[in-house]
C-alpha cells in the first residue's frame, strides 16, 4: 500500500526526511503527556525502523502523515496489533500529531481514513483504541469517529508505573 489520501492529508510510508520532525515531536513534553517520557533521537529513529519493518511484514501499520497542500510532516496515524499481555486482543487504531497540527481536525480526518482502510481493505471485524483515562482529546477523536466505550473494559496498564498514565480506557468500533 503506497498511500492513503484525504481531502487535506496524505498517509504514506516513512521517509528519511521524516526522522528529524518525528524526533522533535517525540521530544515535546506536551505531545508525550499521555504517553510517558520524551524520546531521545535514537529511540525515535528506532521507532520508525520498527514501524517500517512491521508494515512490511503485516501490510499495515503506522503511516507518516503530511499535509497535502504543503507536504509538511505532522505526525503519524494507523493500525497496530494490540501488544501481548493486554486484557484484550485485536487491532488498535492510533495517531500522534505535532502540536501545531492540533485542533484542526487532522486526527479525526486521518482516523476516519484509517478505519475505512481497516474495514474495507483489510476486512477487520473490529478496531480498538486505547488511551489514558486523562487523555480527553484522544477520547474525543475516538467518539467523533464512531467508537464507543464500556467503562467495564477500562483497565490498569501494569507495564506503566503507578501514576496518572496507568489507568486506561478502551474504545471499540465494529465493521458494519
Amino acid at each position: 500500500m503506497a498511500a492513503l489520501h484525504t481531502a487535506r492529508l496524505v498517509l504514506r510510508r516513512w521517509r528519511d526526511s521524516d526522522l528529524a520532525p518525528w524526533a522533535a515531536l517525540n521530544a515535546d513534553p506536551e505531545v508525550r503527556e499521555h504517553l510517558g517520557d520524551v524520546l531521545t533521537r535514537e529511540r525515535s529513529d528506532a521507532s520508525v525502523r520498527r514501524f517500517q519493518a512491521e508494515f512490511d511484514r503485516r501490510g499495515y501499520g503506522w503511516w507518516a502523515v503530511e499535509v497535502r497542500a504543503t507536504g509538511a510532516f505532522i505526525g503519524f496515524a494507523g493500525l497496530d496489533d494490540v501488544e501481548e499481555g493486554m486484557p484484550f486482543s485485536g487491532v488498535e487504531i492510533g495517531w500522534r500529531l505535532a502540536r501545531p497540527a492540533w485542533g484542526q481536525g487532522y486526527a479525526t480526518e486521518a482516523a476516519l481514513t484509517v478505519l475505512a482502510h481497516g474495514f474495507g481493505t483489510l476486512g477487520l471485524p473490529e478496531v480498538l483504541a486505547v488511551t489514558t483515562a486523562t487523555n480527553l482529546r484522544s477520547q474525543a477523536v475516538m467518539r467523533r469517529i464512531g467508537m464507543t466505550r464500556d467503562p467495564a473494559d477500562d483497565f490498569d496498564d501494569l507495564t506503566v508505573p503507578e501514576g496518572p498514565l496507568r489507568r486506561n480506557v478502551l474504545y471499540r468500533i465494529a465493521n458494519r
